[in-house]
Protein backbone atom coordinates (compact mmCIF):
# COMPACT_ATOMS: atom_id res chain seq x y z
CA UNK A 1 0.00 0.00 0.00
CA UNK A 2 2.83 2.30 0.80
CA UNK A 3 4.51 2.14 -2.61
CA UNK A 4 0.84 2.56 -4.20
CA UNK A 5 0.22 5.55 -2.34
CA UNK A 6 3.76 6.74 -3.61
CA UNK A 7 3.21 6.12 -7.11
CA UNK A 8 -0.09 7.55 -6.94
CA UNK A 9 1.65 11.03 -5.73
CA UNK A 10 4.49 10.45 -7.67
CA UNK A 11 1.99 10.40 -11.27
CA UNK A 12 0.52 13.51 -10.58
CA UNK A 13 3.77 15.43 -10.04
CA UNK A 14 5.31 13.95 -13.07
CA UNK A 15 5.80 16.15 -16.40
CA UNK A 16 5.26 14.00 -19.43
CA UNK A 17 8.33 15.50 -20.54
CA UNK A 18 9.79 13.12 -17.88
CA UNK A 19 7.95 10.09 -19.78
CA UNK A 20 9.27 7.93 -22.55
CA UNK A 21 7.72 7.88 -25.94
CA UNK A 22 4.40 5.53 -25.80
CA UNK A 23 5.41 1.65 -25.89
CA UNK A 24 3.30 -0.36 -27.59
CA UNK A 25 3.78 -4.35 -27.97
CA UNK A 26 5.48 -5.38 -31.53
CA UNK A 27 3.36 -7.05 -33.51
CA UNK A 28 3.56 -10.76 -34.78
CA UNK A 29 4.29 -9.39 -38.41
CA UNK A 30 7.17 -7.05 -37.36
CA UNK A 31 8.50 -9.93 -34.74
CA UNK A 32 8.16 -12.67 -38.00
CA UNK A 33 9.76 -10.61 -40.31
CA UNK A 34 13.07 -9.71 -38.29
CA UNK A 35 13.07 -13.01 -36.49
CA UNK A 36 12.44 -11.97 -33.01
CA UNK A 37 11.42 -13.98 -30.19
CA UNK A 38 8.65 -12.91 -27.07
CA UNK A 39 9.59 -13.76 -23.28
CA UNK A 40 6.88 -12.70 -20.61
CA UNK A 41 7.69 -12.85 -17.09
CA UNK A 42 7.16 -11.59 -13.50
CA UNK A 43 9.84 -11.06 -11.00
CA UNK A 44 8.72 -8.41 -8.45
CA UNK A 45 8.18 -4.78 -8.73
CA UNK A 46 8.27 -4.39 -12.49
CA UNK A 47 10.10 -1.43 -12.60
CA UNK A 48 13.26 -2.72 -11.73
CA UNK A 49 12.52 -5.74 -14.16
CA UNK A 50 11.95 -3.52 -17.03
CA UNK A 51 14.74 -1.04 -16.24
CA UNK A 52 17.21 -3.87 -16.55
CA UNK A 53 16.18 -5.99 -19.52
CA UNK A 54 15.80 -2.62 -21.40
CA UNK A 55 20.09 -2.22 -21.32
CA UNK A 56 20.76 -5.65 -22.56
CA UNK A 57 22.29 -5.68 -26.30
CA UNK A 58 19.77 -7.75 -28.71
CA UNK A 59 16.46 -6.49 -26.46
CA UNK A 60 14.38 -4.50 -28.71
CA UNK A 61 11.35 -3.36 -26.97
CA UNK A 62 10.13 -4.36 -22.94
CA UNK A 63 6.95 -3.35 -21.69
CA UNK A 64 5.90 -3.68 -18.21
CA UNK A 65 2.27 -4.95 -17.61
CA UNK A 66 -0.02 -7.34 -15.88
CA UNK A 67 -1.14 -11.34 -16.95
CA UNK A 68 -2.23 -14.26 -14.99
CA UNK A 69 -5.32 -13.09 -13.50
CA UNK A 70 -9.06 -13.02 -14.40
CA UNK A 71 -10.11 -9.26 -14.55
CA UNK A 72 -9.87 -7.56 -18.17
CA UNK A 73 -7.83 -4.72 -18.36
CA UNK A 74 -7.05 -4.09 -15.10
CA UNK A 75 -5.37 -0.93 -13.68
CA UNK A 76 -2.44 -0.49 -11.45
CA UNK A 77 -4.67 0.32 -8.35
CA UNK A 78 -6.64 -2.91 -8.98
CA UNK A 79 -3.80 -5.06 -9.22
CA UNK A 80 -1.94 -3.66 -5.98
CA UNK A 81 -5.23 -5.15 -4.38
CA UNK A 82 -4.20 -8.84 -5.10
CA UNK A 83 -7.62 -9.72 -6.29
CA UNK A 84 -7.20 -9.36 -9.64
CA UNK A 85 -5.03 -12.94 -9.47
CA UNK A 86 -3.01 -10.43 -12.25
CA UNK A 87 1.16 -10.64 -11.44
CA UNK A 88 3.55 -7.78 -12.20
CA UNK A 89 5.07 -9.03 -15.37
CA UNK A 90 7.42 -7.74 -18.06
CA UNK A 91 7.00 -8.56 -21.73
CA UNK A 92 10.41 -8.45 -23.75
CA UNK A 93 10.83 -8.33 -27.55
CA UNK A 94 14.82 -9.49 -28.35
CA UNK A 95 16.97 -11.00 -31.27
CA UNK A 96 18.08 -14.69 -30.74
CA UNK A 97 21.13 -13.89 -32.68
CA UNK A 98 21.97 -11.55 -30.66
CA UNK A 99 20.89 -12.72 -27.16
CA UNK A 100 19.48 -16.26 -26.22
CA UNK A 101 16.74 -17.24 -24.40
CA UNK A 102 19.09 -18.81 -22.17
CA UNK A 103 20.75 -15.35 -20.84
CA UNK A 104 17.49 -13.96 -20.73
CA UNK A 105 16.28 -16.29 -17.96
CA UNK A 106 19.59 -16.04 -16.12
CA UNK A 107 19.11 -12.39 -15.70
CA UNK A 108 15.41 -13.24 -14.30
CA UNK A 109 16.73 -15.29 -11.89
CA UNK A 110 19.39 -13.24 -11.19
CA UNK A 111 17.15 -9.67 -10.87
CA UNK A 112 14.84 -11.41 -7.95
CA UNK A 113 14.67 -14.14 -5.35
CA UNK A 114 12.96 -16.84 -6.34
CA UNK A 115 12.57 -18.60 -3.34
CA UNK A 116 10.13 -16.16 -1.90
CA UNK A 117 6.57 -17.30 -2.40
CA UNK A 118 4.23 -14.23 -3.29
CA UNK A 119 6.71 -11.50 -2.17
CA UNK A 120 9.74 -9.76 -3.31
CA UNK A 121 11.21 -8.10 -0.02
CA UNK A 122 8.73 -5.86 1.50
CA UNK A 123 6.64 -5.99 -1.69
CA UNK A 124 3.94 -8.72 -0.57
CA UNK A 125 1.09 -10.06 -2.75
CA UNK A 126 0.74 -12.62 -5.65
CA UNK A 127 1.12 -9.91 -7.70
CA UNK A 128 4.97 -10.21 -6.87
CA UNK A 129 5.31 -13.73 -7.46
CA UNK A 130 7.68 -15.14 -9.26
CA UNK A 131 5.86 -16.21 -12.53
CA UNK A 132 6.94 -17.15 -16.06
CA UNK A 133 4.24 -17.43 -18.64
CA UNK A 134 5.49 -19.65 -21.34
CA UNK A 135 3.71 -20.02 -25.12
CA UNK A 136 3.85 -23.59 -26.16
CA UNK A 137 4.80 -26.54 -24.18
CA UNK A 138 8.48 -26.43 -25.46
CA UNK A 139 9.24 -23.29 -24.21
CA UNK A 140 7.56 -24.23 -20.49
CA UNK A 141 10.13 -27.33 -20.69
CA UNK A 142 12.86 -24.97 -21.73
CA UNK A 143 12.22 -22.29 -18.57
CA UNK A 144 12.21 -25.75 -16.30
CA UNK A 145 15.52 -26.39 -17.49
CA UNK A 146 16.96 -22.85 -17.16
CA UNK A 147 15.40 -22.47 -13.43
CA UNK A 148 16.62 -26.57 -12.51
CA UNK A 149 20.18 -25.06 -13.45
CA UNK A 150 19.73 -21.83 -11.64
CA UNK A 151 18.68 -23.56 -9.03
CA UNK A 152 21.45 -26.38 -8.94
CA UNK A 153 24.24 -23.87 -9.03
CA UNK A 154 22.96 -22.11 -5.59
CA UNK A 155 22.81 -18.28 -6.66
CA UNK A 156 19.78 -18.39 -3.78
CA UNK A 157 19.91 -20.82 -0.50
CA UNK A 158 16.32 -22.46 -1.02
CA UNK A 159 14.19 -23.93 -3.32
CA UNK A 160 12.41 -21.45 -6.12
CA UNK A 161 8.71 -21.42 -6.10
CA UNK A 162 8.67 -20.17 -9.89
CA UNK A 163 5.24 -20.45 -10.90
CA UNK A 164 4.45 -21.51 -14.65
CA UNK A 165 1.59 -20.81 -16.48
CA UNK A 166 0.66 -20.09 -20.15
CA UNK A 167 0.53 -17.05 -21.67
CA UNK A 168 -3.26 -16.18 -21.80
CA UNK A 169 -3.05 -12.41 -22.45
CA UNK A 170 -0.60 -9.76 -21.15
CA UNK A 171 -1.91 -6.08 -20.62
CA UNK A 172 0.57 -3.47 -20.51
CA UNK A 173 0.62 -1.20 -17.47
CA UNK A 174 -0.21 2.73 -17.77
CA UNK A 175 1.87 4.66 -19.41
CA UNK A 176 3.14 6.36 -16.23
CA UNK A 177 4.84 2.76 -15.75
CA UNK A 178 6.86 2.78 -18.61
CA UNK A 179 10.50 3.76 -18.41
CA UNK A 180 9.85 4.73 -14.61
CA UNK A 181 13.23 4.23 -12.88
CA UNK A 182 14.39 5.95 -15.54
CA UNK A 183 12.24 9.20 -15.22
CA UNK A 184 11.96 9.08 -11.58
CA UNK A 185 15.58 7.92 -10.04
CA UNK A 186 15.28 10.08 -6.46
CA UNK A 187 11.63 8.70 -5.78
CA UNK A 188 11.93 7.10 -2.57
CA UNK A 189 11.22 3.27 -3.58
CA UNK A 190 13.25 3.86 -6.68
CA UNK A 191 16.50 5.05 -4.90
CA UNK A 192 15.97 2.67 -1.76
CA UNK A 193 14.90 -0.61 -4.02
CA UNK A 194 15.45 -0.60 -7.39
CA UNK A 195 18.56 1.84 -7.73
CA UNK A 196 20.94 -0.69 -5.75
CA UNK A 197 19.02 -3.51 -7.79
CA UNK A 198 20.20 -1.85 -11.28
CA UNK A 199 23.97 -1.29 -9.87
CA UNK A 200 24.33 -4.71 -8.91
CA UNK A 201 23.16 -5.83 -12.26
CA UNK A 202 25.62 -3.76 -14.52
CA UNK A 203 28.17 -4.52 -12.41
CA UNK A 204 28.22 -8.34 -13.22
CA UNK A 205 26.75 -8.50 -16.52
CA UNK A 206 28.82 -4.99 -17.94
CA UNK A 207 31.80 -7.89 -17.18
CA UNK A 208 30.21 -9.92 -20.12
CA UNK A 209 29.74 -7.68 -22.63
CA UNK A 210 25.80 -8.25 -22.98
CA UNK A 211 24.73 -4.66 -21.49
CA UNK A 212 24.55 -1.49 -24.81
CA UNK A 213 27.63 0.75 -23.96
CA UNK A 214 25.24 3.66 -23.88
CA UNK A 215 23.12 2.30 -20.83
CA UNK A 216 22.00 4.29 -18.08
Amino acid sequence: MRKLLIVMISALLISCNGQEPKKSVINNKIMEEQNLEQITFGGGCFWCVESCFTMLKGVKSVVSGYSGGHKDQPTYEEVCTGDTGHAEVVQITYDPKTISYAQLMDIFFFLHDPTQLNRQGNDIGTQYRSVIFYKDEAEKKQAQQEMEKSEASGRWNGKYVTEFAPLEKFWPAEQYHQGYYKANPTQPYCSAVVGPKIAKFKKHYGEMGIINEDAE
